[in-house]
């Protein structure tokens, strides 16, 4: 198992720390730095400043939002940062939510599953450097009756293939996450429950296209606060839980709180939620099961942290992008480096 470390989204005073956070997790051997956009900062502008001021560790999206460009543009913008940075990007798409999607970008929210496997197939024909051709419901490329004509990127990515993610939640998303990418960028995942939760559907897919889980990256994002109270270290992710499960998309569509409820929490979800909605978020906070937030963080002592870290490992987790806690540089830095240290002692390395 690997580690990598998640910047979540730019801004709020803190970019010259993330800039500090990416370099020292290169400097300790991480291997993948993530930058996210929602409507707020764009990940490829982040990504490529970090790449210019590092020289070894991975930059990766998590995620580029699918309703914000078009494939061929998000095959321009992959290609262009794989050769800005020597063969270090990793492509990580995602459709968003209905919020975001339809207020922000004004995209409906439909068929978000044969709108990905779309995207993901005029991002990888286009970035085969192959002349651009595509007929399908979402995406007609070139224009019928018109000017346009079949072209190919210019660009030459330093890679032949891109290493393409997908942020998946829901059973099918997983199962075609597993069949159409090359990893899986994960949120709220508990090791006692990826199984039925995850993995299952992953690898469903990858018996749908012949493969097998052997190099697919199984990539969750968990957040981590080292101290020795755990119960007051996870009353620090009560708020970042209750938005998720509680405020995240609408109350037919969220993919968070469906996913609390495949992990055995229905009642706590649906409770969650109602509070949230109503504008009660201390209320949705103090809702939030202790366990839940233990299962799917790193909180403790190092040597508590290596014993979950082993967990992830045999759970088939490859890649553990971390996101450390910390209202200080410092703070978010001593984190690293105790997540490296766990990683040592558990033994999964």
């Amino acid at each position: 198992m690997r580690l990598g470390i998640n910047l979540g989204y730019w801004g709020a005073g803190m970019d010259q720390d993330n800039l500090a956070v990416a370099q020292e997790a290169e400097r300790l051997g991480y291997e993948v730095c993530w930058a996210a956009e929602a409507y707020g900062s764009d990940a490829p502008t982040v990504l490529a400043w970090v790449a210019a001021q590092t020289s070894t560790i991975d930059v990766g999206s998590a995620i580029f939002q699918i309703p914000a460009r078009t494939p061929a543009m998000t095959a321009m913008t992959a290609a262009t940062l794989d050769t800005l940075s020597g063969g270090r990007f990793r492509l990580g798409l995602g459709v968003s939510g209905p919020q975001v999607s339809e207020g922000w970008y004004g995209v409906r929210f439909d068929r978000p599953l044969s709108r990905t496997r779309e995207y993901v197939e005029i991002v990888r024909k286009a970035m085969s450097r192959e002349r651009l051709t595509h007929q399908g419901e979402h995406w007609t490329l070139p224009l019928p009756d018109g000017p346009g004509k079949p072209i190919k990127l210019t660009v030459h990515p330093v890679r032949e293939r891109v290493p393409l993610y997908i942020a998946a939640i829901g059973p099918k998303n997983l199962e075609q996450t597993g069949e159409i990418a090359d990893g899986a960028l994960l949120i709220f995942f508990a090791p006692e429950h990826a199984e039925e939760t995850t993995l299952s559907a992953l690898r469903a897919g990858r018996r749908k296209a012949g493969l097998t889980m052997e190099g697919f990256d199984v990539c969750p994002t968990v957040p981590l606060a080292v101290g020795e109270d755990v119960s007051a270290l996870a009353d620090t992710f009560r708020p970042y839980t209750a938005l998720y499960v509680g405020g995240m998309g609408s109350r037919k569509q969220n993919f968070y709180n469906r996913l609390a409820q495949r992990m055995g929490y229905e009642k706590e979800a649906a409770e969650i939620q109602d509070r949230y909605l109503s504008g009660d978020k201390q209320g949705a906070a103090a809702a939030v099961p202790e366990r839940l937030i233990d299962s799917t963080t790193l909180l403790g002592p190092v040597e508590r942290i290596a014993e979950r870290m082993s967990a992830y490992a045999e759970a088939g987790v490859t890649t553990l992008s971390l996101a450390p806690a910390g209202f200080t540089l410092e703070e978010r830095l001593v984190s690293l480096r105790a997540g490296v240290e766990a990683l040592e002692r558990s033994g999964a390395a």
